[in-house]
Parts: C-alpha cells; sequence; structure tokens
C-alpha cells in the first residue's frame, strides 16, 4: 500500500470521497426522478397505444429526451457548466455537478419510466375505464402502482448509471471517488488508488443493486 494512500485514508479523504459519491448519486436520482417520472407518464399517456394519444405532443417529448440521451455525458456535462454555474453560483464542486447530473440523468429516468408502464396489462387500464375511472385516477391508482417493481428495478439501474457519471465529473472539478481517482491516482501515477476507488465503487454498486433488487422482490405481488 503506497504512502499517499495511507494518507488519504488517514486524513478522511478517502471516506469524503465516498461520502460524496454516495450523496451526488442519490441527490442527484431523487431530483432525476422528480423531472423524469412525470415525463415517462407523459410519453405512456400520449403515445400511439396510450390512454390518451396526442400525437403530436409525443413526438415533442420524445425528441427532446431523444436529442439529451444521445449527447455523451462528459460532452453534455461540459456545455451545462454555464447552467449550472447560474443556478448555484459556481461551476465547481458537488452542487454544481448535481445539477449537470440531474440534467444527463432525467432523460434516462423518463425513458426508463415509460418501459416500466409499458410492462402494466392493458387489460387492467381497461377494466378501470370500464368502471368510469378517470385518467388521472387511472395514472394514480392503476398504472403506477402496476408498475411499481419495475420502476423500482429502473430506479436502480438509473442509480448505477448516476454512479458512473459522477466518476466522470471528477475529471473537471465534481468531488467523489472520481476526482480522488484522477487527482490522486491517474495525475501521480498511484495505481493503488485507483484500484481503491475501483473496488470502493464496486462495493457501493453492489450495495445499491441488492438493496434495490430486494425491495423490488418484496413489492412485486404479480
Amino acid at each position: 500500500m503506497s504512502e499517499l494512500l495511507v494518507k488519504l485514508w488517514e486524513s478522511g479523504t478517502i471516506g469524503r470521497g465516498i461520502w460524496e459519491t454516495i450523496y451526488m448519486t442519490f441527490i442527484s436520482a431523487f431530483f432525476a426522478y422528480i423531472i423524469g417520472l412525470p415525463l415517462g407518464v407523459l410519453l405512456n399517456v400520449t403515445a400511439k397505444e396510450g390512454i390518451r394519444p396526442v400525437p403530436w405532443l409525443y413526438g415533442i417529448l420524445s425528441g427532446i429526451v431523444n436529442i439529451f440521451r444521445s449527447i455523451p455525458f462528459i460532452i453534455l456535462m461540459v456545455a451545462m457548466l454555464p447552467a449550472a454555474k447560474l443556478i448555484t453560483g459556481t461551476s465547481l464542486g458537488n452542487k454544481a455537478m448535481i445539477v449537470t447530473l440531474v440534467i444527463a440523468a432525467a432523460p434516462y429516468a423518463a425513458r426508463m419510466c415509460e418501459s416500466a408502464f409499458k410492462e402494466v396489462n392493458g387489460g387492467v387500464i381497461e377494466a378501470a375505464r370500464s368502471m368510469g375511472a378517470s385518467d388521472m385516477r387511472i395514472i394514480l391508482r392503476v398504472l403506477i402502482p402496476e408498475a411499481k417493481p419495475s420502476l423500482i428495478v429502473g430506479a436502480v439501474i438509473s442509480l448505477v448509471t448516476i454512479l458512473g457519471y459522477s466518476a466522470m465529473a471528477g475529471t473537471i472539478g465534481g468531488g467523489g471517488l472520481g476526482m480522488i481517482a484522477v487527482s490522486y491516482g491517474y495525475q501521480r501515477f498511484n495505481d493503488d488508488i485507483i484500484r481503491v476507488c475501483v473496488l470502493l465503487t464496486i462495493i457501493i454498486v453492489q450495495i445499491i443493486q441488492e438493496t434495490g433488487m430486494f425491495i423490488a422482490r418484496k413489492t412485486d405481488k404479480r
């Protein structure tokens, strides 16, 4: 174990990097789903086979989502730095990176939600409609509850994806394990630090995945 790695561990830099990575990932995912979940509902509802088809609106929303999803994250992140500075007052640090992560992850979350809603049995929706349920009631009482296991699985996948994004954020002034791996590992040719950061990231991913899948199995009543 290198002397620098020991110093980073003893000074709490590694521990702070773990916390910053988890913090950025979950806060970004939270706000990404605040945007992405309603957008996913709209995409599903207004689609050709949706509850209330509106082709022109679906085309606009789908086009916007596709545009943002097609831009590589590292490029999108740099492009969104002015917006992050406008919102947070700085283009460096965790707050600025959370803004860019939310912008990058929200379209991804929207598609994950749309995909989850498509798995809902159409017969259940038709049954609710035949009993006179309004569109909003179908969405809140049928569509979202029935899609809950798939939504949780999608959220787990999104969390892991955002965790990967947060590591890239370390290359342009973000914090977390990505910053430690780049600044103290790659730039100082210290392979031990890179290995430790990779190992810690894998552990975090496994915890997120196993916990999320456990919750998904518990909520799946099918």
